[in-house]
């Protein structure tokens, strides 16, 4: 039996309700309010008060008699002749027809019945508690359910189409061969580069089979189809050539093959131990505080060493860390596959006449070539002296539905972030408010969705994972919470729902979201013509592309210490980050002096720990010290920080020589960087930010993200935000034909790190991206289907440790 949290349900037995049959109401232009029981008595009418006329929206009418006699009043009169110009009310002899369909249940009093569908009811509870913005005349004309906004609980979880709801991107087959030849122009150079790693291992097979290059036949893999492949050495995802040990099966990719015949194997054996303590929630707030218990996986004891027996001979051959076997080249495609695309391309470029990427002047700038000051489309997010790059491309949601994508791709290709404004507009309006999202996962027992009453939420302070109660952390996102000192407790959650996709938790939300997306050519998950990711067949182990939600508190005030933000990381891919919903949640007044000694403690806790050689920090310090709550906006919802591609040197550089001026887990001064933007261990405050500009003279975009609005992030740009009031986001990963020389060379960044670092594992398979992507195009420039190779994976070392 499947039981469920109720739905406004009492907990008496319906059977022991009383039962009262309503009249349905509709709306008039001066809307009234009366409930009207069953009776015989024909003169039984009660009028409306003038508390029920001034309180209520909806009017009742009088019983329509069997042969419409002629009322004798005037009132009757003046009714019978305005009769055309009302909406008519009919009594209903069954009770189950005034039954509301929010909470099903039909003792609530006066329900407003829709006039489009003439089926579906609500009740005025429900109508005031679930859809306070919406008033009783507009549910009449059209109810919640016929808009597909009805957030009761069945409906947020209908995986169906909804009707006039599509989230699906048409394209037309101009567009489809346009965006084709797009796609082989700018991926060619990438597919050359894996070519040339596969020829140059086949010729050293050649010479040690002593055979010639086109005789070179790989062996079968023999994978199966539902795994995926992983070098054994720096665990990068194989798609197609490698070597493998014909005793133990160990796997090894070309790039490490190369790397041991040279003698120089670049990736670490090591692990890396970050030797973190919890001390305490004292410790946490300027006090001694006490060692704690912890079960840190991430202590020095743990750590371990890789073997590392892998050898080469004279001839290339090399053997196996197991030492019983030498490995072979194998394959995985059909035999050339990359070579055969290759000249395909290289064909369509002479046959097709594939386009120049032409980079002319936007009109975001003038004649001139500067930035147009009176142009709408333009946001200002940085003060760089003798940069044209300081304003980001800010179009609506309109602009870029109706102009084609060559103003987006004329920033996109530059490495530069684009906010586009109002893109809830495009949806129905689904609420995205945090107890709509609560009802729509919270149940005790069910059979399609599993048990969700706890999640575990990352608290900013010690960046650690705790069990909440669902409903008590949505309490906390409108209403606030603190910990036992005093200071507000900031939790979020990440990737949220767990467990299953975000489709199969809230498919409604998840259909709402997609509809919001913009620049649907780039960004849909499923039939975007320049989504590179979306081209992977079907029968393939695709990367977890999302769409993911984060839900955090927030506050606008910089606290300095557990502030709610995401810290400065690099995605795998482009990404597109969505707010779809903010909550202003004031400081208690009370807990502002607890804060302000708390604050203090903070202070002296850093000069002591982490500021004790920098000169003069103390006076620095009592501007953190003394920070006021900063002013936002009615829809301002989280502080975005960007940083061009280009100060990435830079940037690393300042983190390696501050790194100790900052604290991570448990709030532990961080004590070693082994990568300082793939660690995620940094969060620049304003004052770091400033301290930034002045050594080094790089500064990020910084802009502030509002309610409705979607940040496209390029990879390869490392970013942080903050959240200024509590926010719920959708993000969703994408892979643009322009950013993918970018997703290599963070594949390689990847592969250097130590083995159990949060960012080794190679996600994304960029490599099988590229070669499935110019695949497809070219088959869809001839008008075939894609012979979706038979492609065998085999999952090797999939897991990762748990931060």
């Amino acid at each position: 039996m499947v039981e469920e949290e109720g739905n406004g349900r009492r907990s008496i037995p319906r059977a022991a309700k009383k039962q009262v049959t309503y009249k349905e109401v509709t709306i008039e232009d001066k809307p009234k309010v009366k409930r009207v029981k069953k009776t015989d008595n024909k003169e039984d009418e009660e009028k409306p008060n003038k508390d029920e006329i001034d309180q209520g929206t909806c009017a009742t009418e009088k019983r329509k008699r069997g042969d419409s006699a002629t009322t004798s009043t005037k009132e009757g009169k003046k009714k019978q002749e305005n009769k055309k110009q009302r909406n008519t009310l009919v009594e209903k002899d069954n009770t189950e027809n005034g039954m509301c369909h929010q909470c099903q249940r039909n003792d609530n009093g006066p329900v407003v019945r829709c006039l489009n569908c003439k089926r579906k009811r609500y009740c005025f509870p429900c109508l005031k508690t679930w859809y306070p913005s919406v008033s009783h005349m507009k549910i009449a004309e059209k109810c919640p359910f016929c808009c597909n906004t009805c957030n009761c609980r069945a409906c947020l979880r209908l995986d169906t189409k909804m009707e006039g709801l599509n989230s699906d991107l048409k394209v037309s087959k101009d567009e489809k061969i346009q965006c084709s030849k797009y796609i082989l122009k700018t991926l060619l150079p990438h597919l050359k580069v894996i070519n040339a790693e596969q020829i140059m291992e086949k010729q050293v097979e050649a010479k040690i089979l002593g055979l010639e290059l086109e005789d070179v036949k790989p062996q079968d893999a023999k994978c199966h189809p539902d795994e995926r492949l992983y070098c054994d050495n720096c665990e990068t995802a194989i798609f197609d050539l490698h070597r493998s040990c014909s005793k133990c099966c160990s796997d090894m990719c070309l790039t490490c093959c190369l790397e041991i015949r040279k003698g120089k194997l670049q990736t670490r054996e090591d692990d890396v131990s970050w030797n973190f303590t919890n001390r305490g929630l004292e410790y946490e707030h300027g006090e001694e505080g006490e060692i704690k218990v912890t079960d840190d996986k991430l202590k020095a004891e743990d750590s371990k060493k890789r073997p590392s027996g892998w050898k080469a001979n004279d001839t290339g051959i090399i053997t196996c860390y197991c030492g019983d076997g030498d490995l072979k080249l194998k394959r995985i495609l059909p035999d050339d596959m990359v070579s055969n695309l290759v000249k395909r391309v290289e064909e369509a470029n002479k046959d097709l006449d594939l386009p120049e990427m032409v980079m002319e002047p936007c009109s975001c700038f003038n004649s001139e070539g500067h930035i147009n000051m009176n142009n709408d489309k333009s946001l200002k997010a940085a003060c760089r002296v003798g940069s044209e790059d300081n304003y980001l491309y800010y179009p609506h949601v309109t602009d870029v539905q109706q102009d084609d994508v060559k103003h987006f791709q004329h920033h996109w290709v530059k490495g530069e972030p684009v906010v586009v404004r109002d893109v809830l507009a495009a949806t129905a309006g689904l609420s995205w408010e945090p107890m709509v999202m609560y009802r729509g996962c919270r149940q005790i027992k069910h059979v399609k969705h599993g048990e969700l009453k706890e999640v575990n939420a990352i608290d900013c302070l010690d960046g650690c994972e705790y069990v909440v109660n669902l409903h008590q952390f949505f309490a906390g996102y409108t209403k606030g919470r603190y910990d036992r000192m005093g200071w507000p407790q900031l939790l979020k959650l990440k990737d949220w729902p767990p467990a299953k996709t975000f489709k199969e938790n809230l498919p409604r939300h998840c259909e709402e979201f997609l509809c919001s997306l913009p620049l649907k050519q780039y960004t849909h998950p499923r039939s975007g013509p320049l989504n590179i990711a979306v081209k992977l067949p079907e029968d393939c182990l695709k990367p977890d592309m999302g769409p993911k939600t984060y839900v955090a508190y927030g506050f606008a005030e910089e606290f300095g210490r557990g502030d709610s933000v995401t810290k400065l990381h690099c995605d795998m891919s482009d990404a597109v980050n969505v707010l779809t919903h903010i909550c202003e949640v004031p400081i208690v007044k009370d807990m502002k002096p607890t804060m302000k000694k708390l604050k203090k403690a903070h202070a002296e806790q850093d000069v002591k720990e982490l500021f004790s050689s920098v000169p003069n920090y103390q006076e620095k310090m009592e501007i953190l010290k003394n920070t006021s709550e900063a002013q936002v906006g009615e829809d301002d919802g989280a502080l975005w920080d960007i940083f061009r591609r280009e100060d990435v040197p830079k940037l690393e550089e300042y983190l390696v020589k501050h790194h100790k001026e900052f604290r991570h887990f448990y709030c532990c001064p961080v004590s070693q960087v082994v990568h300082p933007i793939h660690d995620q261990s940094f969060y620049l405050t304003r004052y770091h930010i400033m301290i930034l500009k002045e050594e080094y003279g790089i500064e990020p975009w910084t802009f502030v993200q509002k309610l409705g609005e979607a940040v496209l992030i390029p990879v390869g740009c490392p970013h942080q935000v903050r959240n200024l009031k509590s926010c719920t986001k959708v993000a969703l990963d994408f892979v643009s034909p322009e950013n993918v020389g970018e997703c290599f060379r963070l594949t390689k960044e990847y592969r250097l790190l130590p083995p159990n670092h949060h960012s080794k594992e190679d996600k994304l398979q960029i490599k099988k991206m590229v070669v499935y992507a110019i695949d497809k195009a070219l088959n869809d420039l001839s008008g075939k289907e894609s012979p979706e190779p038979q492609e065998k994976k085999r999952a090797k070392r999939v897991t990762k440790p748990i931060w």
